[in-house]
């Protein structure tokens, strides 16, 4: 009987041994990070502060991988339909939570799909114009919009996008006749934009940020419900036009079925570097507010986003085939 104790026992230790290393042992090699965005516009500008400190962090590289399209879904069903192992991970940012309304023929449903893992930032987006609109504020460019109906075109990162909804929102909200022009991502849209053929964007806050203190556009208003913290002299656009917002978010989701104790390790890394007075400070730089969660609230926040920008989409009556 002892013997068959010990023998059990043994069993017992070593199937835990067996059961430890996937999650002990990770990561073992480089981790891709999909980004469903082009290079230079700031989903990407954030992804690369975060992927190195989180590459010194794991002790293996995190690698950025752009897979441009489609909203950034081209790239969220690439990650969905990878091994669940760890090694895949997706940039999740407001477009996947609008992308479940707006798109009528998606492949995959985002949250039944994905595991939440990680918050990372919110953020706003800004309203930007070519220095050849006259318009100086929100409330000149409304009238500027209403005399020039449909001859007006917005710069978006792709259909679906919190860049492109924000537009969207603001034109069912003010009645502006405006033509939407997508782009794979901001970056592309600003020498566009800045040789005014295209005339503005709604464009998330690190890359608009940048155009407008370079004098290459002309900031006009924040899509936040207030004044955005760091950005306190760009009136909200709430203050012209009452009730308007679009806050985004920035994150990380993995594949269906990735092991909870390697969603647990990558949820700590992120909390980690939120914690680093360097990495805040580069995170707060590019006009964002870092905000740390556990994977149970960061995966409540996608649902309440999802939930949010259907109403926005319905209201707006917009939809992609």
């Amino acid at each position: 009987m002892k013997w068959t104790r010990a023998f059990l026992a043994g069993l017992v230790a070593a199937a835990c041994l067996m059961a430890q290393p996937a999650a002990a042992a990770y990561p073992d090699r480089p981790i891709r990070w999909l980004i469903g965005f082009a290079p230079g516009g700031p989903v990407d500008i954030v992804a690369r502060i975060m992927a190195q400190w989180l590459s010194d962090r794991l002790g293996q590289q995190v690698v950025v991988e752009n897979r441009t399209g489609s909203g950034g879904n081209i790239a969220a069903a690439a990650a969905i339909n990878s091994p669940p192992d760890g090694y895949t991970l997706l940039f999740v940012a407001p477009n996947n939570a609008i992308s479940t309304s707006l798109y009528k023929k998606l492949p995959y449903d985002f949250i039944r799909d994905t595991v939440p893992v990680a918050s990372i930032m919110q953020l706003t987006n800004m309203l930007v114009v070519s220095n050849d609109v006259p318009a100086k504020s929100v409330s000149e460019f409304i009238d500027y919009c209403k005399a020039n109906p449909g001859k007006i075109a917005f710069a978006s990162s792709g259909n679906g996008t919190s860049v492109h909804m924000a537009a969207e929102l603001f034109k069912a909200m003010t009645k502006c006749d405006m033509l939407h022009v997508p782009y794979r991502g901001s970056a592309l849209a600003f020498p566009d934009i800045i040789s005014n053929k295209v005339q503005l964007i709604f464009d998330n806050l690190p890359t608009a940020l940048e155009q407008a203190r370079g004098g290459s556009v002309r900031a006009l208003g924040v899509t936040s419900p207030q004044r955005w913290p760091t950005v306190p002299d760009v009136p909200a656009i709430a203050e012209t036009v009452p009730g308007y917002e679009s806050v985004g978010f920035y994150g990380i989701s993995a594949p269906k079925g990735t092991p909870p104790e390697i969603v647990d390790i990558l949820n700590k890394a992120v909390g980690e570097a939120l914690k680093d007075p360097k990495l805040v400070a580069r995170l707060t730089e590019t006009g964002g507010i870092p905000r740390a969660m556990t994977p149970a609230e960061f995966g409540k926040l996608v649902a309440d986003e999802t939930e949010k920008w259907r109403k926005v989409v319905e209201f707006a009556g917009v939809s992609v085939d």
